[in-house]
Formats: structure tokens, C-alpha cells, sequence
């Protein structure tokens, strides 16, 4: 397919934009549907290679609006769990069925959001002890797994970040900081596996506007959207990206 073409613009558009405001305001949850939108035009390794650069542009472009706003003890076990598994997503990309990983995803996702709901109706009376250390570095090899195969570490992300009941700036400020370096990782274990060439990286030049001005439209949005409408969005973004997983897999 020619770099530029017409299929390029009419879906690299909206995933490079779509993937910024995610990222830059709702934490992430719903940015990999982005490479989802490319694998739509290209190969799922050629998607990856692509939307990786533009995702790691944006975490750079969001990182001085959050800096040191994170949680660090729960940023550190997730790091600690992502180091290997984004290993083992290494190890295993092509070897493994990845719709399989989706609709464990999608599940979790779905899962998540329907339990929120029942504690707010009173149905459970769950998340009001103090999460361990093990389930924290537990959500970080799942994190660096899934985000590896398919970018799709944000709901799992949420999932953890969102039932610790921290702030909506310390949330996002926590996925920023743990995708920046994940992708950093990414980013070498791509280029030692082939995902970027030529083409995809005249992609990125064409794309990388689209993603700073959505990264720069989510940040005005997340300072301007009251904190539990901004939660209300984020379980609406787990529903859509968990049912759209669930979707792809099953079809």
C-alpha cells in the first residue's frame, strides 16, 4: 500500500487523533482502539509499528502536565510486573492466538464496569480494603503483555488504577508515566523485530500533528471535565473498547 494513500488519511486521521485525547485526558483506556482502526488498512505487526512512535509522542507531549502528579507506589508495582511482561509478549507475539487475549481483555473490561455499578447501587460493599502489592505487580505483567501484542494495556490499567480510588489527575498522571516507559521498551524490542520501516516511519511524520493536537485536546478536556463525570467517562470508553475486543474476537 502507497504510504500516503487515501486509506491512509481517512484512518490514520481519527486513530492519530483519537489515540492523543485518550491518552492526553481519559487515561488511556480507550487508545488502542487506535491500532485497531489502522489493522483495519494494514498487517497487525505494520499497525503496531505505526501507531507505537505516535503513541509515544503523545506520552511525551503529556508528560509536563502531570509530571510527578502520579502515584508512585502503585506506578512502581506496575512497572515492576510490566518489565516482564512486555518480555513475554515478545516471546510470544505470533506464537499465541491474540483473540483469545482480546476477549480476556474485553471481559475484564466489561467486568470491571458492571462491578463498579453494582457497588454504587449497593449491590457489593467491595474495594474498601487496601490492595496488595501482588495484585499491583500482577496488572503489570498483564499490562506489559497485552500492551505489547496489541496496545491494549489501558483497560487493564484502569481496571487496577481505578479500584485504588485515587484522584482523576493523580489516575492520569499514573497511566502517563507507566505507558511512557512501557512504550520505551516497546520501542526497542519493535525495532530488534522489524515493526518499523520506511514506511510506517513516513507514516508517522504525516500522522504526528493529528496525535500532539489530540493529546492537547484531551489535557483541556480532562482540566475542564468535573471528576466523576470524568470516571463516568471512563467506564463508558471500557464498555465500548471491552465490547469492540470482545467483538474482534468472536468474529
Amino acid at each position: 500500500m502507497e504510504a500516503l494513500s487515501w486509506t491512509v488519511f481517512a484512518l490514520g486521521i481519527p486513530a492519530a487523533l483519537f489515540a492523543g485525547v485518550s491518552k492526553g485526558g481519559f487515561g488511556s483506556g480507550a487508545a488502542f482502539a487506535s491500532a485497531t482502526i489502522l489493522a483495519l488498512a494494514f498487517e497487525p505487526a505494520m499497525a503496531l509499528g505505526i501507531m507505537l512512535p505516535l503513541l509515544m509522542l503523545i506520552d511525551v507531549s503529556s508528560l509536563p502536565a502531570y509530571w510527578k502528579k502520579w502515584s508512585w507506589p502503585d506506578v512502581k508495582l506496575l512497572l515492576i510486573g510490566g518489565v516482564p511482561g512486555t518480555i513475554l509478549g515478545a516471546v510470544f507475539f505470533g506464537l499465541v492466538d491474540t483473540d483469545v487475549i482480546r476477549l480476556i481483555i474485553g471481559a475484564i473490561s466489561i467486568g470491571f464496569v458492571v462491578w463498579q455499578v453494582a457497588q454504587a447501587m449497593g449491590v457489593f460493599r467491595l474495594g474498601t480494603q487496601e490492595t496488595s502489592a501482588t495484585l499491583g505487580i500482577t496488572a503489570g505483567v498483564g499490562i506489559g503483555f497485552t500492551s505489547f501484542i496489541s496496545h491494549a494495556g489501558g483497560p487493564l490499567a484502569a481496571v487496577y488504577l481505578l479500584g485504588r480510588k485515587l484522584s482523576k489527575t493523580t489516575y492520569q498522571a499514573s497511566t502517563v508515566i507507566v505507558f511512557w516507559a512501557m512504550n520505551v521498551l516497546k520501542a526497542v524490542i519493535y525495532a530488534g523485530m522489524g515493526f518499523f520501516t520506511v514506511e510506517t516511519l513516513t507514516i508517522n511524520v504525516f500522522l504526528a500533528p493529528f496525535a500532539v493536537l489530540g493529546t492537547w485536546i484531551g489535557i483541556r478536556a480532562h482540566h475542564l471535565v468535573p471528576e466523576r463525570l470524568f470516571f463516568g467517562l471512563t467506564y463508558v470508553l471500557l464498555t465500548v473498547t471491552g465490547s469492540k475486543l470482545i467483538w474482534d474476537a468472536v468474529t
